[in-house]
């Protein structure tokens, strides 16, 4: 089968695209992105990189010529930012790839979205595909991941949607980085009483859904799933591990949850009226950092015979071990 797979130079497509090269029912891989870092670049004949804008219609419909499978992994991913920004690179690419999907006759489109969706500013456990989402969205990003879930429903392909929660792992370079710079600079403080129950997910879990989403049955197709570690963990014991490991101070002051929102508030009237900047904090952020989020993946056990194949705190385990030898160079 042919392959095109897009976002294949960001943290969970150079993983995905790791992984492809060893199947031996894929014969090619087209893996598109914007810039191409020698570290994340995987030398086989399978892989052709073709770099390039998928808001150009014309050129999204190049790299989709005798395409089996997409798998959309590229994203303006972000707590911050204006909506066209995120219209541009999260719904309107996603409309170029569908509309020459449809075209082209694309067997099967696997959508990489997410759970960010699902927040509504209070604790969710156990949150099902089928619950019920906000009626507000609580940022652009969230607001967009889903405008582009509801193309792909609307459309005329067979798709699977997957919702992965908070991707760590080797090659991490947005979750734990960010803690990580926040807390050099200072900034990182336990919000709240510091006990919230989280779900992490490994970067292989998630590579290990797309491949199932890939020979899935019909019955799977046309679904969306919720892909987690399985095993909700203590956001705040996991961030001190992250830092334990890294050799850097634990964190252990903390700041009420009413006085951490009230300060994200100001500094997001800042950003927008003053600066343009992504504020330090965001209302979203000190949600994520303080409240439980867990998902309900039975649905994927089910459907898609998904079984994770590392615990959250191997691949924590493995995050700490690529950071530091990166440290090095």
């Amino acid at each position: 089968m042919n392959i095109l797979l897009t976002g294949a130079t960001g943290f969970l497509g150079f993983r995905t695209l790791e992984r492809l090269v060893q199947l031996s029912n894929v014969r090619k891989i087209v893996a598109n992105g914007r810039i191409l870092r020698k570290s994340r670049e995987i030398l086989n004949p399978k892989v052709e990189y073709v770099l390039g804008d998928l808001k150009d219609k014309l050129f999204v419909s190049t790299i989709l010529k005798d395409i089996d499978i997409v798998i959309n992994a590229a994203s303006l991913s972000s707590p911050w930012g204006s909506e066209d920004d995120f219209y541009l690179a999260n719904v309107l690419t996603q409309k170029h790839i569908i509309s020459s999907s449809e075209i082209l006759g694309v067997k099967r489109f696997i959508y990489i979205s997410s759970p960010s969706i699902y927040y509504n500013g209070e604790d969710r456990i156990m949150v099902k595909e089928k619950d019920p989402l906000p009626k507000r969205f609580v940022n652009n990003y969230s607001k967009t991941k889903r405008e582009a879930e509801v193309l792909l429903e609307n459309s005329n392909l067979n798709y699977i949607i997957i919702r992965p929660r908070a991707i760590i792992g080797r090659g991490d370079t947005v979750i734990m980085p960010r803690l990580i710079k926040s807390h050099s600079d200072g900034r990182l403080k336990i919000i709240g009483n510091g006990e919230n129950k989280v779900d992490l997910t490994s970067v292989n879990n998630v590579v290990e859904s797309i491949i199932l989403s890939m020979i899935a049955s019909d019955e799977a197709l046309n679904n969306t799933y919720n892909i987690t570690d399985r095993n909700p963990v203590s956001l705040w014991t996991s961030i001190n591990s992250v830092l334990k490991g890294i050799g850097k101070e634990q964190v252990n002051k903390t700041v009420n949850f009413r006085v951490a929102y009230f300060a994200a508030f100001l500094m997001e009237w800042v950003s927008r009226w003053i600066t343009k900047k992504e504020p330090s904090l965001t209302r979203y952020s000190v949600g994520v950092l303080s409240k439980n989020f867990t998902l309900d993946v039975s649905k994927a056990e089910k459907l898609l015979n998904y079984n994770p194949v590392i615990t959250t705190e191997k691949s924590i385990e493995e995050f700490i071990n690529w950071y530091k030898e990166n440290e090095k160079n």
